[in-house]
């Protein structure tokens, strides 16, 4: 409620008091010529007391009546430090009670909420983009030898033991499932494009010395005609959606995703290779240089439109938010698990709440919280004191005709 608005209410009550006055002046005055007014004088009477009443007691709750210092008045500034203390005390007790909150959370599925919401691809990239774009800062805070370390030291054990070929095969269902293997596979396309067409010269010139006996224009020729067709292969792939070779792309890479996740052979081939790429490092002391590198890739690739990392991340939160959404039996842990965490913050802080609610409202100038307590609740008040007034009226004219009919 705004300052006008209050005082326009306060005016109207006000209004309405003086207003009891004077018809109670005007009923007294008129009474011995009029009898009937004695009706009007009750009304008045009993009006006029219930507002004054009533403006007293909603005055005392902010503030001294006409500035006297009347006991109990002014109830809200004399009393803030125990409304305080009594307000955290009911706050904790009856909003922070831990039973109370994971109730009333337990009837919401907080975890598929969660999921639906990851699972769809814009909230994911939103969560995405400002992680990826943060990268690169974050990346510069840490120092290259204490990474090299950590690396070393804490890194390299869990590596180990990493399987490498499960991994590979479950980032590539990941690709597969969202359609981001397409993309990759047109940029290596049109890499290799761009490599064959800067190139001709070098092929026509390994082609002639393979094919001695053959002139040199012939060798030109075959090699120039060999490489339009290738060229002209590559780009329908690239171009074509549905081409043929695309689907056997496809195909090709479900079958690595099933060996690789499966196959007992691509197992032990992954754990050689990370075994030799982790001897390979420890001998050549590479952990800095390899930190370096990394840095220095997610910092470009974060500045790309068509970030791999923006993307693979993006993707790899909706995977999990529809599996998440999916399954039920995952759901139920992740909510107990999430309800157990709820239960021990809110047992272990919530004296900490009530006490800084507390001390904020301990530290609020007394005069500034009457006059904001007074603008949420104003109209309220001068309410009562309006329909205190009628109430009153209404009971002294009760109370004067019960009078007539005991005497009478």
């Amino acid at each position: 409620m705004s300052d006008r608005a209050l005082r326009r209410m306060r005016t109207t009550a006000t209004g309405l008091l003086l207003a009891m006055l004077a018809l109670l002046v005007a009923s007294v005055l008129g009474q011995p010529h009029y009898p009937w007014l004695a009706w009007v004088r009750a009304f008045a009477e009993a009006g006029t007391v219930g507002a004054v009443a009533d403006w007293y007691a909603v005055v005392a709750l902010f503030r001294h009546p006409f500035g006297i210092p009347v006991p109990h008045t002014a109830v809200i500034p004399r009393n803030q430090q125990r409304i305080a203390e009594n307000l955290a005390t009911f706050v904790e007790r009856n909003f922070l009670a831990p039973d109370l909150v994971v109730d009333r959370l337990r009837t919401h599925n907080s975890a598929q909420s969660v999921a639906a919401w990851l699972a769809a691809p814009g909230n994911s990239r939103a969560l995405a983009d400002p992680a990826v774009d943060a990268l690169p800062a974050l990346l510069r805070v840490f120092d290259d030898d204490e990474v090299a370390r950590l690396i070393q030291r804490g890194a390299l054990p869990g590596l180990r033991a990493l399987d490498v070929s499960g991994i590979a095969g479950h980032l590539l269902q990941i690709l597969t499932e969202t359609q981001r293997h397409q993309p990759l596979l047109e940029r290596a396309l049109t890499a290799l494009e761009a490599w064959l067409a800067d190139n001709a010269g070098l092929l026509q010139a390994k082609f002639s010395e393979a094919s001695r006996y053959t002139p040199v224009r012939l060798d030109a020729y075959i090699v120039n005609k060999f490489m339009q067709g290738v060229i002209a292969l590559l780009h329908e792939v690239r171009t074509e959606p549905e081409h043929p070779l695309r689907q056997q792309f496809d195909d090709a890479v479900r079958d690595v995703i099933l060996k690789l996740r499966t196959s007992d052979r691509y197992r032990r081939i992954g754990r050689l290779w990370m075994r030799d790429f982790l001897r390979h490092l420890e001998r050549e002391d590479s952990y800095r240089a390899l930190w370096q590198r990394l840095r220095d890739w997610i910092s470009a690739d974060a500045v790309r439109h068509d970030s791999l990392a923006r993307a693979m991340l993006a993707d790899l939160l909706a995977s999990l938010g529809a599996s998440v959404r999916d399954d039920p039996a995952l759901q139920a842990g992740l909510n107990e698990w999430w309800l157990r965490g709820v239960r021990f913050t809110v047992s272990r802080y919530r004296h900490l709440v009530s006490r800084l609610i507390a001390e904020v409202v301990k530290g609020w100038d007394a005069d500034e919280i009457s006059r904001k307590l007074e603008l949420e609740i104003g109209s309220d008040l001068q309410y009562i004191r309006i329909n205190g007034t009628f109430v009153g009226g209404m009971v002294g004219v009760l109370l004067h005709a019960a009078m007539l009919l005991i005497a009478g």
